[in-house]
């Protein structure tokens, strides 16, 4: 599952009053078109597959992207990552980060449901954001383990 498979990448950016740049709409289809949450070094890397860009430029175009509402900035292990902001197409959904290997996963909106009524009726500002991580071991560094588990076994077989 894509992120966003039906987000009009040029019409986001004209909406948010960005001057539309063939980089801008690279970034925005590289996160866009991503079954999980970027890091600037691997957004940064596939943008340079296709085009040269400046490593500055890449961090300014995220940086430009979340301040106007397209991109989530995800706090991940010791790097940020990087999502489509919730819009018509693409809902807001929770992400699992795992501890060992530092992948970000999106999962579905429906995996956690989170009633925010009580909380607005009890904080007195304006919420306008909640960000749901599920921190935890994905299923393949668990096979990983596993798997060394028991090649050491075999090795060892006291």
């Amino acid at each position: 599952m894509t992120m966003c498979q039906n987000c009009d990448y040029h019409q986001l950016l004209t909406h948010a009053g960005l001057e539309v740049t063939a980089h801008r709409l690279r970034v925005l289809e590289i996160v866009g078109g991503n079954t999980g949450p970027l890091n600037a070094q691997e957004i940064f890397a596939t943008v340079c597959r296709a085009t040269p860009i400046n490593r500055v430029t890449v961090y300014r175009i995220l940086d430009a992207l979340v301040q106007h509402g397209l991109l989530e900035r995800l706090s991940g292990g010791r790097a940020f990552y990087y999502g489509l902001a919730p819009n018509e197409h693409h809902q807001r959904h929770p992400h699992f980060f795992c501890r060992r290997c530092g992948r970000m996963d999106c999962l579905r909106p429906e995996a956690i449901a989170l009633d925010l009524q009580p909380l607005a009726r009890v904080f007195p500002g304006h919420i306008e954001n909640v960000a749901v991580r599920v921190d935890g071991v994905c299923k393949l560094c668990m096979d990983a383990v596993s798997k060394r588990g028991r090649a050491q076994q075999a090795h060892n077989p006291n």
